[in-house]
């Protein structure tokens, strides 16, 4: 309900002036930004510290190659919907190698066969057909985000391989328990990033929303982004 009344308020509001983030809900996004940060400073960050100080590198690699090989399947479906018909396909061949050859996608085999790693999801596509990103929102528990993505991501759930797991009473633990560890090695491998981001920040909060928005734009143009500069969300 807390979402649907903000994502209600985004749309009810006016664009944003020329050259401003169009971030209407700011003093409510800035509450939620302060709770995520904690929730980071004191679960987040230090499950991220522990399991890159603790778990191999090699493990971690491998773990990574499996959640990237879930996401292929939304990366075809989407690239397939902008007309990127071979950008579609290698995606969907990524996907087919390395679940097979690779393992479920423990080893990436496909890139060694010429196969490119891309991401593309809904929000990217629509941005591609010049839908606008809409109001900036700060997602409790999921961090900076737009209205066009937010409602991008609920399209790119029907195209998750994860939905498509035969039903059983466990099943709605396998989206949360992708989740958790998608979110401990997106952090662990960008704790340095948000540090540096930090400590060299006036307002954190503007930083990393201005940071956000300029990453996506970037993607829709698909223009390289480095990731130094702007960390993966």
């Amino acid at each position: 309900r807390f979402l649907a009344i903000m994502v209600l308020g985004a749309a009810l509001t006016g664009c944003a002036a020329p050259g401003e983030p169009n971030d209407p809900l700011e003093p409510i996004n800035r509450a939620v930004f302060d709770f995520n940060q904690r929730l980071d400073r004191n679960a987040a960050l230090p499950a991220a510290s522990y399991y890159a100080e603790n778990v191999p590198g090699s493990v971690r690699g491998h773990v990574h190659n499996v959640l990237s090989n879930i996401s292929q399947p939304v990366t075809a479906a989407n690239y397939l919907m902008q007309g990127e018909v071979s950008f579609a396909g290698e995606a969907a061949g990524r996907f087919l190698v390395n679940t097979t050859v690779g393992l479920v996608g423990i080893f990436d085999v496909a890139t060694d066969w010429g196969l490119e790693a891309r991401s593309r999801d809904f929000g990217l596509t629509l941005g591609n057909v010049g839908v606008p990103e809409g109001p900036y929102l700060v997602i409790p528990f999921g961090g900076s985000s737009a209205l066009r993505d937010l409602a991008g991501s609920y399209v790119d759930g029907y195209f998750s391989p994860l939905r498509y797991i035969g039903s059983y009473s466990g099943r709605p633990y396998v989206g949360l328990f992708k989740n958790v560890i998608g979110t401990v090695d997106n952090r662990s491998q960008n704790i340095e990033t948000y540090r540096e981001i930090e400590r060299n920040s006036v307002d954190y909060y503007a930083t990393m929303r201005n940071n956000y928005l300029q990453r996506r734009a970037r993607l829709v143009e698909q223009k390289a982004v480095m990731t130094a500069e702007l960390p993966d969300f």
